[in-house]
């Protein structure tokens, strides 16, 4: 007995620790889907809902830029909402150009503009950085006020305390979503970097490890101060513009569907990623695509600061 006793704590004392690991946690991710811009978007989505269940992931989550909470918008949101496991959606700015967020939310289910969640070892955080502060105050978007005004894409004074406190209350790992990126895109991002990294130097770890972005239809990560920032690419398409506007891509039929879909550079295929989350640190599995043609080099385009491909990468990071 005692010489079994003895082979276990060697083991033990040979492999580190007799702990056992934490499970995995899994889910999808995908972002812009743009169903009022992309004449394919029902398409898209059940490419992304089909890949959620053959992965059998914990979650789905999307990005925002999802729907415009229209009457011919209900077919698009019903694939959405029949999706059979945990479902989680996140604010985008387009979202709010016809309506108010409170509409939005009656349209789509979604539970509130900003909350958070837990799933296994790890707690998630959704936040809305969709806000204007007009010189007094700070106002949500609404029917697109934002697209006249100066100080937009900021995450309100109300819910930044908020997001201490929610940090504050958990001991988990913590996984950020957004729509706008803070590594580049909200006006006040170094405001909530500052309370990511203030709650990991409190708890003396990563705690707040990965930032997850759409917004910007582009595929990079950027590590800031230990925290990861991603973007997760357009599920359709990146938009580029009068400048670059190509109505020959698609048929008359489908340019008076679909009038901005001219402005964007298509994607070939849907754009979505596979995350796995660990004790140990994260995998993303993404989907690679290719232009509808003609794409950026046919059309001249070279003004772009951010990488304009049609993919997501794979990426691995170690917490």
């Amino acid at each position: 007995m005692m010489k079994h006793l003895f082979l276990s704590l060697l083991i033990c004392l040979g492999f580190g620790s007799c702990q056992k690991e934490t499970k995995p946690v899994t889910f999808a991710i995908v972002s812009d889907i743009h169903q009022d811009i992309a004449h394919d978007a029902e398409e898209r989505l059940s490419t992304f809902l089909h890949a959620a269940e053959e992965n059998q992931v914990d979650f789905i989550i999307e990005l925002g830029d999802f729907c415009m909470p229209k009457e011919e918008n209900k077919p698009f949101l019903k694939l959405w909402q029949d999706y059979p496991g945990e479902k989680h959606m996140v604010f985008g700015n387009h979202d709010m150009d016809n309506c108010s967020k409170e509409e939005f939310i009656r349209f789509t289910g979604m539970q509130s503009p900003y909350y958070s969640f837990d799933k296994g070892d790890f707690h998630f955080i959704v936040l809305d950085p969709n806000n204007i502060y007009d010189g007094e105050k700070y106002l949500p978007y609404d029917k697109g006020n934002y697209y006249k005004a100066e100080k937009i894409s900021l995450v309100d004074p109300e819910q930044m305390e908020w997001l201490k406190q929610d940090l504050q209350a958990t001991d988990k790992r913590c996984i950020i979503f957004s729509h706008q990126s803070f590594e580049c895109s909200s006006e006040n991002r170094e405001d909530i970097r500052k309370i990511f990294e203030e709650e990991n130097r409190r708890a003396g770890y990563k705690k707040v490890a990965v930032a997850f972005s759409g917004h910007d239809h582009t595929n990079y990560m950027k590590e800031i101060n230990g925290i990861a920032y991603i973007q997760i690419n357009s599920a359709s398409n990146q938009w580029v513009g009068e400048k670059y506007a190509c109505p020959e891509r698609f048929s008359d039929e489908i340019n008076q569907k679909r009038p901005a879909l001219k402005y964007t550079l298509p994607y070939k295929d849907a754009l979505y990623g596979i995350v796995t989350l660990t004790d140990k640190g994260m995998d993303l599995k993404g989907v690679k695509s290719e232009f509808i043609a003609p794409g950026p080099e046919e059309l001249g385009i070279t003004d772009r600061s951010q990488p304009l491909v049609p993919w997501i990468e794979d990426l691995q990071l170690t917490f």
